[in-house]
């Protein structure tokens, strides 16, 4: 069964085709990183009105790498959220008219639920084990969940203010980094010394929920009291400090929590889930612990519509076809069907 995927909650416009929800036959993505770079971060009008301009073309190309038409497409999955509300009515209005115009059922999916299914399209390795622990962390989420079976996830703990990618961009601005900050700071801290600066880790111990406002004040703290510019060599040792900090948080409350619910598995996805110092840290703890890493591709941790494809189709035409899963992530409704009044 091909599943047409639609993605556009943030500032990208994506679309794949997906067969039998774990081939990936096409995954084109049209990125806004240059448009929105001038202004350091996603402008959601912006954002709105090139998803406005890119999904017609970004659809057509899915379609055509994927060697296949309208016809053959037997179903259609559209993120409805979280996410910007004008760059998610486009992709919803236009997967909508589609599945209007052609008869195809079409289904809306969570995006965080999304990024973690993310784990299971991956062909060449075994896909994660039920239950298992999943980190999603991205410029918008850092939350941990527990998933049970398919559709069945309970959220363990989250960042209760900023999120690890909105950390990472407000610091790159602050060292005077180019946007988008978590691609700069992963690569200028490449080799450095994350000894050289020590930042707290809030809430290190406590729970499973996190928080990095107060890292991000540090910060800012330390430069004041530098009483100098910093030279490009100083930048990159307090970015790879910086970086260190919000890594120990997210490897130590994520092992805490394959360790609290007996797991085997542990999923990291979201486009934060690309740095390579947190896919090194986490490697590391979960081999200590003899646990099994599933970390998404890093061409599936930023938004792509082939994770939507791919859950679309567990809602469409897999387990969870006809079942009435109870939710358990950030968005409520999570998922209605077209011919239920969505």
């Amino acid at each position: 069964m091909n599943v047409l995927g639609i993605e556009s909650s943030c500032d990208e416009t994506a679309a794949s085709v997906v067969t039998d929800g774990r081939k990936i036959r096409s995954s084109v993505i049209w990125s806004q990183v240059a448009v929105h770079a001038p202004f350091g971060g996603v402008v959601p009008e912006i954002a709105s009105r090139n998803h406005l301009q890119s999904i017609v073309p970004v659809v057509q190309e899915a379609l055509s790498q994927a060697g296949v038409t309208l016809a053959d497409i037997d179903g259609l999955s559209v993120t409805i959220g979280p996410g910007l509300i004008g760059s998610l009515l486009v992709g919803v209005q236009f997967a909508k008219a589609l599945a209007l115009a052609t008869g195809r059922p079409l289904v809306g999916v969570n995006h965080l639920e999304g990024h973690v299914m993310a784990a299971f399209l991956v062909e060449d390795r075994e896909p994660p084990v039920y239950p298992f622990v999943a980190l999603a962390v991205s410029g918008g989420h850092t939350s941990l969940y527990l998933l049970t079976a398919p559709g069945r996830i309970r959220l363990l703990g989250r960042t209760r203010d900023d999120a690890a990618g909105e950390a990472f961009d407000k610091a790159a601005a602050v060292l005077g980094l180019p946007y988008p900050g978590g691609v700069s700071i992963d690569r200028v801290s490449a080799g450095r010394d994350p000894g050289t600066v020590r930042f707290p880790r809030s809430m290190i111990s406590d729970g499973s929920d996190m928080s990095f406002s107060g890292l991000k004040t540090a910060l800012r703290r330390h430069l004041e009291l530098l009483g100098h510019v910093p030279g490009p060599d100083e930048v990159a040792d307090i970015a790879a400090a910086f970086q260190e900090a919000v890594v120990d948080v997210l490897v130590s409350k994520t092992a805490a929590a394959a360790r609290d619910h007996g797991v085997r598995d542990v999923v990291i996805a979201g486009g934060v889930a690309a740095n390579r110092r947190l896919r090194s840290r986490m490697a590391d703890a979960m081999a200590r612990d003899r646990r099994i890493l599933h970390a998404v591709p890093i061409s599936l941790c930023t938004d792509n519509a082939a994770m939507i494809a791919g859950l679309g189709h567990l809602y469409l035409f897999g387990e969870l076809r006809e079942a009435d899963v109870p939710r358990g992530l950030d968005m409520d409704p999570f998922v209605r069907r077209v011919d239920d009044g969505w």
